[in-house]
């Protein structure tokens, strides 16, 4: 039986979030004969996955591990009464992972995990994309440090800050790759929306654009 039931749920949702990006590559491959740029085509992009992958198998098993052998040092005790905390943080990531299904929907065909420089792909800019552009790496920021709150591990912790910088340098190096694929329209959809955080609460009109 696990002892740590937050922890059990985190891996849980993680496992099944990535599952999830793994049942979409294998769309993309049958759709196109690409496998959605899980192994990116450009260098930088294989270099940054070298990094991203295995913090993503840790971020998957340390919480499964940590259910059923809890570790005695854990990164915040002491600065919260944990189970008030936890559980909240689990539902937070619980959230942010349906959230983050809504995005992959809307994304459609146009889903891809990385960059392909011979390839374009249709602009979406409608949906959770009128309000901030890249409401997929937001959510899974939040579904990170939600993960962190949960399960308050020194290790969870070093997972959390791979996954969040890489998410930030991947937000902007794509955002430069769109600009050039996609010209004018891009610029003004940068000029409108904001990169993690909306600057307005109305969505920006796909029409604007």
């Amino acid at each position: 039986m696990p002892t740590d039931w937050p922890a059990l749920l985190i891996g849980m949702l993680v496992a099944g979030y990535w599952a999830r990006v793994l049942r979409l590559v294998v769309k993309v491959r049958k759709q196109t004969g690409r496998a959605g740029n899980f192994w990116p085509a450009e260098p930088l992009g294989r270099v940054l996955r070298i990094v991203w992958y295995p913090a993503v198998v840790a971020w998957i098993v340390h919480p499964l591990m940590h259910a059923f052998w809890p570790q005695p040092g854990v990164l915040l005790r002491g600065l919260y009464w944990q189970p008030l905390v936890q559980y909240p943080a689990v539902a937070v990531a619980a959230a942010a992972f349906v959230a983050t299904w809504v995005c992959w929907k809307k994304m459609g065909k146009s889903w891809r995990m990385g960059i392909d420089p011979g390839e374009k792909t249709q602009l979406v800019v409608t949906g959770p994309y009128a309000y901030v552009r890249h409401p997929i790496y937001a959510l899974q920021c939040v579904f990170a440090i939600a993960s962190l709150a949960a399960v308050p591990t020194p290790l969870m912790g070093i997972v959390v800050a791979i996954v969040v910088l890489l998410l930030q340098w991947e937000a902007r190096r794509e955002e430069q790759y769109l600009l050039r694929i996609h010209g004018e329209v891009y610029a003004r959809y940068l000029a409108t929306v904001g990169r993690f955080i909306p600057r307005s609460i109305s969505p920006a009109h796909a029409t604007a654009l």
